[in-house]
């Protein structure tokens, strides 16, 4: 990745067998789901049927006021444990994001997985980019992630035996 680039890094357990955890996230329609609704963000095209090594993503997004299309590429596939994306296009200069899902078992037959997020990423512009990203983009990606994890927690509760 050469260059100077920043990371975010997010744990979150999760209390369903990693197969199913897996398989929520290999839909791209779910992104949607776990995606701010200030974002206002819609996919707007998957290049193939299932999610694989290849499959590109379009979608658009408003962030403070401002349209943004977006083109990702699933660049590794390795089910159920681990998956990771790349700007083909978009805002950034560099977005590498990884997704690790660890099975867990608590000795009670409860399956549990651990998911953990890997963003790296670097905006254009170089020292500006790098001011820019201390003064407003670090919180923003970071204001994603917190909402992410509390609709995955939210989802996942809904279907976790004894949930609502």
């Amino acid at each position: 990745m050469g260059k100077r680039f920043h990371t975010l890094r997010r744990e979150q357990w999760v209390s369903r067998p990693i197969g199913e955890v897996f398989a929520f996230f290999s839909d791209a329609r779910n992104l949607e789901a776990i995606t701010p609704p200030w974002l206002h963000f819609r996919i707007l095209a998957v290049a193939s049927g299932a999610i694989h090594a290849g499959t590109e993503i379009h979608y658009r997004l408003r962030l403070h006021g401002l349209p943004i299309y977006w083109r990702t590429e699933i660049r590794k596939w390795d089910p159920p444990h681990r998956f990771s994306d790349v700007q083909r296009s978009g805002p950034y200069s560099l977005w590498h994001h990884t997704h690790v899902f660890e099975a867990h078992g608590d000795g009670t037959g409860l399956q549990k997985t651990k998911m953990i997020d890997i963003v790296r990423y670097r905006l254009p512009l170089g020292f500006v980019g790098r001011i820019v990203n201390a003064v407003k983009v670090r919180a923003d990606v970071a204001r994603i992630f917190d909402y992410r994890n509390r609709r995955i927690a939210e989802l996942f509760a809904d279907s976790a035996p004894g949930g609502r």
